[in-house]
């Protein structure tokens, strides 16, 4: 069964193109065409892990450049990393690295929405706007990462500094913790005893930099990472942080 196009569904697929990328497309001889529906069509054909390795390469590098421009908001990034204690520095090779991981956790979330890395790809190359997601993305996993190298004893008396402490745990703390257990990271027994309840909560994780990413990714979406970045980014105060005394070594307030 074949399906007949509209007669204007090119020119409007042409039409949501920026100016400059239509005129290109327009302009295009016949044999440059043929390598343009080429490439589309084995991108199409593409698994989701090989569309992001080839976004990765093709746009990495434009992408870098445009990230280092935007100062503004890199030094608000810089600044929260500061706060938060967290030593990454946002050089070239950090953030080209990230745009690769921003590609391949894209992926990931695509095995539900197919088309998700294609037009993640396509509106961080083309908006402003969008480049500053990475960023937020960029903040949002550093931050991601701490709690996950956190004690669920670290973990409360982080929520007991926030003025919206059920949404905090329900968006953030509940799914890191979860991800503890099933990997074998934390694993609480005989909870309802005061003893045993101690051993595990105070136990820090003991995690690889590769299982720490690998666990991240497949905990949160992208959106749930970059909104979490923009959040901190756009108030300060989004999240209440005192390093001294979440991470305070006298455990026995916790059990009082």
């Amino acid at each position: 069964m074949t399906h007949s196009l509209h007669p204007d569904s090119i020119e409007n697929i042409l039409q949501k193109l920026p100016p400059e990328a239509k005129f290109w497309a327009e302009s295009l001889p016949w044999n440059q065409r043929r390598y343009l529906l080429s490439l589309c069509h084995l991108l199409c054909g593409a698994s989701a892990d090989v569309r992001a390795e080839f976004l990765d390469e093709y746009t990495a590098n434009g992408l870098i450049s445009k990230l280092v421009e935007n100062q503004e908001i890199r030094q608000k990034v810089k600044l929260n990393l500061d706060r938060f204690q967290i030593k990454t520095e946002l050089t070239e090779t950090v953030l080209r690295n990230y745009i690769r991981q921003f590609y391949i956790h894209s992926a990931q979330d695509s095995r539900v929405k197919p088309d998700l890395i294609l037009e993640s790809a396509l509106r961080v190359v083309v908006s402003t706007e969008e480049r500053n997601h990475i960023y937020n993305y960029i903040l949002g996993f550093e931050i991601i990462k701490l709690l996950f190298r956190m004690s669920w004893l670290q973990h409360e008396r982080l929520y007991r500094l926030q003025r919206n402490q059920e949404e905090f745990i329900t968006l953030y703390l509940k799914p890191i913790q979860q991800t503890h257990r099933l990997n074998q990271i934390i694993v609480p027994r005989d909870e309802k005893l005061f003893f045993a309840r101690r051993d595990y909560f105070v136990q820090l994780p003991d995690i690889s930099e590769k299982k720490l990413t690998e666990i991240a990714i497949a905990t949160f979406t992208t959106d749930v990472i970059s909104n979490f970045g923009f959040s901190v980014i756009r108030h300060p105060d989004a999240i209440a942080y005192d390093h001294d005394y979440i991470f305070e070594v006298n455990a026995e307030a916790a059990f009082d």
